[in-house]
């Protein structure tokens, strides 16, 4: 019996990882207890190739501390030549009743959040993101300083091309 329950605990891990065939890069990093608005997150990653396309994902793990509905995220990508896009994102966390929104069986949503669709990494070198929060409460001038409830962020990248599937 005991071997058996091993056996469907591995040939389940074996089943999920591989379903994940568009996965190029993907890692996260915990926030020890609030997500400070001066603390930066970064993701430093070598240019996977300078012919296929790639779709960008800021991921997110949040808990119910979280307590707002929404996320205001500031995104950086460096370029190895030196240039830089920055985006400020927003994106919807949970439902009008407080409901969060994401995956996950317990108190914890895991979150895929767009970031850029299609992109082609022209330049070879390393590209850093950087990842920044920008909430802030209604009426008010400046920002939430300590965001409670994100546990992790991570930035993901895979390959836009189906029939790499």
């Amino acid at each position: 019996m005991r071997s058996k329950i091993l056996f469907l605990i591995v040939t389940a891990f074996v089943v999920f990882t591989a379903c994940d065939s568009k996965r190029v890069y993907d890692t996260y990093q915990s926030m020890p207890n609030a997500w400070h608005k001066d603390s930066v997150v970064q993701f430093n990653f070598a240019a996977p190739d300078s012919i296929n396309k790639y779709n960008l994902f800021v991921n997110l793990r949040n808990n119910n501390d979280y307590p707002f509905n929404n996320l205001y995220l500031i995104v950086e990508m460096d370029f190895p030549n030196g240039k830089v896009f920055k985006d400020t994102l927003q994106y919807k966390m949970a439902k009008p009743d407080g409901e969060l929104l994401g995956t996950g069986f317990s108190d914890v949503k895991e979150s895929k959040l767009w970031y850029k669709e299609g992109v082609i990494f022209n330049e070879i070198g390393e590209y850093n993101i950087k990842i920044q929060q920008a909430m802030r409460e209604n009426g008010k001038v400046n920002g939430v300083v300590n965001l409670e409830g994100i546990t992790d962020v991570g930035f993901r990248i895979e390959n836009a091309d189906i029939s790499k599937e």
